[in-house]
């Protein structure tokens, strides 16, 4: 059940022109790290279009396996079977019954074209 692999992309950083620091998402300044041990599966799917376009959102749930809490955060950005998905929302960690240690990890990851 838990036998997907995705790739975690966090953003680099760099300074604006205001001297703020800033999210850089350029290839070279990105870190990215495999992880293993998840489940993916489909979590919702939308469609809207007008005139000028049609919008597609396309959800995924993601669960670590049971004992692991793999280093993702909201800010980051899953690379997964060739497509890029921004994790939507927080990441909910999921306690041991009676003790201060993690269980597994679930978040969202969407993904909108058009």
């Amino acid at each position: 059940m838990f036998n997907q692999s995705a790739v975690r992309v966090r953003a680099g950083e760099k300074t604006d022109r205001g001297g703020n620091k800033i999210p850089d998402w350029s290839p070279g300044a990105v870190n990215r790290l495999t992880v293993t041990g998840l489940n993916i599966q489909p979590n919702n799917q939308s469609e809207t279009g007008d005139e000028q376009r049609n919008a597609v959102v396309t959800g995924y749930r993601v669960q670590s396996a049971e004992g692991t809490s793999p280093d993702i955060k909201a800010t980051d950005r899953i690379d997964w079977r060739g497509h890029l998905y921004e994790v939507d929302g927080e990441v909910a960690a999921w306690p041991e019954l009676f003790t201060d240690t993690i269980h597994h990890i679930e978040f969202v990851m969407v993904r909108a074209t058009g």
